[in-house]
C-alpha cells in the first residue's frame, strides 16, 4: 500500500516511523515533511494547502491512502476535492470538519447526547463573557472557539486573570478571529488524562493512555494548553478503569457520532477528567492530540499499517491492539529565541549521538536542512523520547539524550514543569 501523509510536524514524524514498519506499507511519501521525515519518507515539493496539487499528485501516483493526523490541516476543500476525484482519506470527513472545527458546536454535540462535560457558556460579547465569570464565581476556563489541537485553553484563578485573558482573546485577537467566541466552562478538579483511539464506521478501540504536562509560565498570558512532556500509558489506569472510560463516554461517543451521520474512519483523542466513580468529557479531537504519537507509538506493538488499512475497510473489530509492557516519556526541546533573524536558523548538534542510543527515540518538529546541516529556525524544535521499564527508567534515558542535543537558545522543561 502506497501512502501519502499531510504535515510536516513531531506528529506526523512518529507516525511515519511506525508506518515504516508496516508490511502493509510499501512507500510512504509526505507533504511537505521535514528534515527528520525526510530520512525514511519521501517529502515531495508540494503545499499541503494547494489541494489541487495534491490531487494530482494521489492520481499520478496511484496513493492507496492519504493520512491527515493532524486538526491544522482541515480543511473543506480538501474534502470536497479528495471526495470528488475518488481519493481515499483516512482522518478526516464532512461530520468531523465540522465539529472538529468549533469547540462550541463540540460541547453543543456533547450536551445534545447528554455525554458527561463540565459545564459550559458560549459568548461573542466580551461584556456579557465578562460580567458571567463575575456571576459565576472562580475558578473557571476560558476557552477559545476554533482551536488548533491543544491550544487556546486558559484557566482563571482571580477575576482579574479572567478579564485580562477574555480582553486578550477577544479584542486584542490574539489568536484571531478564533477568539472571536469563546466557551467559559466550569473547572474540574481530577485526574486530567487523554485516551488515544482508533475508529471506524462500527465502533472505536483504545491504543493508549497518556498524560500531559502543561503550561507556558513564562508567557505574561497563564495558559493551560502548551504541552511539554508527556507519558505513557497512565499507571493508575487498569484495565478495569479504562473499560470504564470505554462504556461511559468513548462507546456513548461513536454512538453519538452515528447518531449524526458522523461515520468517521481515523485517530480520535478524548481529554478526560476522572473524579472518583465520575469520568467526564473534556475535549474531543479528530486527529492525535500534541505529544500523543510521539509518545505512544514506540510502544505500541501492533501494525499501525494494519490497523489503519482495517479501520479504513471498516474491520477495526478484527483487530488486536497490544501495548508494550515499557513506559514511554516524552520532552518537547524549543528555543524562546526566534532564530529566523539568522540566515537559515540554528544548526542542531548531536543528532548522530541520538541514533547510537537504546530505546531513545528522536521526532523532529520544525527542522529543516542547510546544505548538510539541520537547522531549526526556533519554536518547538524536536520531541525526544525514550522508553524503560518503569517511568523513573525512561526519564533517565530521556535526560541523558536531551543533554547530547544543542542548538541556540535551547531549553526543555522536565516532568516537574521547571527548566533545568
Amino acid at each position: 500500500m502506497k501512502v501519502l501523509v499531510i504535515g510536516g510536524g513531531g506528529k506526523e514524524h512518529a507516525l511515519i516511523w511506525k508506518l515504516s514498519r508496516s508490511k502493509h506499507i510499501t512507500k510512504i511519501y509526505c507533504s511537505p515533511g521535514n528534515a527528520g521525515i525526510a530520512g525514511i519518507a519521501e517529502c515531495i515539493a508540494v503545499s499541503p494547502h494547494n489541494v489541487d496539487a495534491l490531487v494530482d499528485f494521489v492520481k499520478y501516483e496511484w496513493i492507496d491512502l492519504t493520512i491527515i493526523c493532524s486538526e491544522i490541516f482541515l480543511a473543506q476543500s480538501i474534502v470536497d476535492a479528495f471526495e470528488r476525484h475518488g481519493c481515499k482519506l483516512f482522518g478526516l470527513n464532512r461530520g468531523a470538519l465540522s465539529l472538529g472545527a468549533s469547540r462550541i458546536l463540540l460541547k453543543d454535540f456533547m450536551k445534545r447526547h447528554r455525554l458527561p462535560t463540565a459545564e459550559y457558556q458560549a459568548f461573542s460579547s466580551y461584556l456579557l463573557a465578562r460580567d458571567y465569570v463575575q456571576l459565576k464565581g472562580l475558578p473557571l476556563m476560558i476557552k477559545t472557539n476554533e482551536y488548533p489541537g491543544d491550544q487556546g485553553i486558559f484557566c482563571a484563578s482571580t477575576l482579574e486573570d479572567a478579564a485580562d485573558n477574555l480582553r486578550r482573546i477577544m479584542k486584542e485577537k490574539i489568536y484571531g478571529e478564533s477568539g472571536s467566541r469563546v466557551i467559559i466552562e466550569e473547572h474540574l478538579k481530577g485526574e486530567r488524562i487523554s485516551i488515544v483511539t482508533i475508529a471506524d464506521e462500527k465502533g472505536m478501540l483504545p491504543l493508549a493512555s497518556v498524560r500531559k504536562y502543561r503550561g507556558r509560565p513564562e508567557l505574561d498570558v497563564q495558559s493551560d494548553s502548551t504541552v511539554f512532556g508527556s507519558y505513557s500509558p497512565v499507571p493508575e489506569i487498569t484495565k478495569e478503569i479504562e473499560q470504564n472510560m470505554m462504556e461511559k463516554v468513548i462507546y456513548p461517543v461513536h454512538k453519538a457520532l452515528s447518531a449524526e451521520g458522523v461515520f468517521f474512519n481515523g485517530f480520535i483523542s478524548a481529554e478526560l477528567m476522572i473524579q472518583e466513580n465520575s469520568v467526564y468529557l473534556l475535549e474531543l479531537q479528530f486527529g492525535f492530540g500534541d505529544l500523543e504519537p510521539q509518545t505512544i507509538m514506540p510502544v505500541l506493538k501492533a501494525d499501525l499499517g494494519e490497523m489503519i488499512l482495517s479501520a479504513s475497510e471498516g474491520k477495526l473489530s478484527d483487530s488486536q491492539i497490544r501495548g508494550d509492557e515499557k513506559v514511554s516519556v516524552c520532552f518537547a526541546l524549543f528555543s524562546q529565541k526566534d532564530l529566523r533573524e539568522e540566515s537559515t536558523g540554528s544548526k542542531i548538534k548531536g543528532l548522530d549521538s541520538i541514533k547510537k542510543m537504546e530505546d531513545v527515540y528522536l521526532f523532529h518538529e520544525n527542522t529543516m536542512f542547510d546544505n548538510r546541516d539541520i537547522v531549526t529556525p526556533g519554536g518547538t524544535a524536536l520531541y525526544i523520547t525514550a522508553t524503560g521499564t518503569s517511568l523513573d527508567e525512561a526519564k533517565i534515558k530521556a535526560y541523558g539524550a536531551v543533554e547530547k542535543i544543542h542548538f541556540d537558545g535551547m531549553q526543555y522543561r522536565n516532568i516537574s514543569g521547571t527548566i533545568p
